[in-house]
């Protein structure tokens, strides 16, 4: 577990490049309703043979912002059939590892979330999946430039204890991928090894931080 000081306070923006800011705009903006709070016009920037290009942000809550470029004059770039404006990816290349880069914006309720699929399936992007999974409940849909996009909630809050199990989780993730063989069966075996070296001293640490809140 990280012992360095933690004084960032989330995300400024996100980047992607886009081949169609017009589609982009309406998915964005008009669609899923986030504003259009910033743009760059950059003639002449960068180095010689740089294209001119549109640096344009979306607020997307929280001074969150979600960025795009485009670049005039760019045509779309030659590659596989799979993937999206950033990376076109071969058939052989699995679909849930092209699926694993994406952005989530989380939001409150339920109903929130509810109102985001009525918008998206009202549109030309359809929500593609609704799952739950441990915490939270998503809905997913790709984006104009094939982006994969994640609107999430939370299903509960996550307890100090599972915020340990992460901690002991990624420790024993690290040590199993420096070895030869990394595998499940593996990473479980020395995550037991770690709860029982860290689990109790955790635990007094909660019971004195409970005892002093109590006084």
């Amino acid at each position: 577990m990280s012992e360095q000081k933690h004084t960032v306070k989330g995300v400024d923006h996100v980047a992607y490049p886009t081949f169609d800011p017009a589609a982009t705009v309406k998915f964005y903006r008009d669609v899923l309703g986030f504003p259009v709070v910033h743009s760059i016009c950059a003639a002449g920037w960068g180095p010689e043979k740089h294209p001119d290009f549109i640096h344009f942000f979306f607020d997307i809550g929280n001074d969150d912002r979600l960025a795009f470029f485009y670049y005039f004059g760019l045509e779309p770039f030659d590659g596989g059939p799979q993937g999206d404006s950033y990376s076109r990816f071969t058939e052989d290349v699995p679909i849930f590892f092209i699926r694993s880069r994406h952005l989530a914006i989380h939001v409150d309720s339920e109903d929130d979330l509810m109102e985001y699929r009525r918008r998206l399936d009202g549109s030309e992007w359809p929500v593609e999946m609704q799952i739950q999974h441990e915490t939270i409940e998503s809905i997913y849909t790709h984006d104009p430039n094939g982006y994969m996009i994640e609107i999430t909630r939370a299903l509960r809050p996550v307890t100090p204890q599972e915020d340990l199990d992460a901690n002991i989780t990624i420790d024993a993730l690290v040590d199993v991928v420096s070895g030869p063989e990394p595998s499940m069966a593996a990473l479980l075996t020395r995550k037991a090894e770690l709860i029982v070296e860290r689990a109790e001293a955790w635990q007094q640490k909660q019971d004195e931080k409970e005892m002093v809140s109590n006084r």
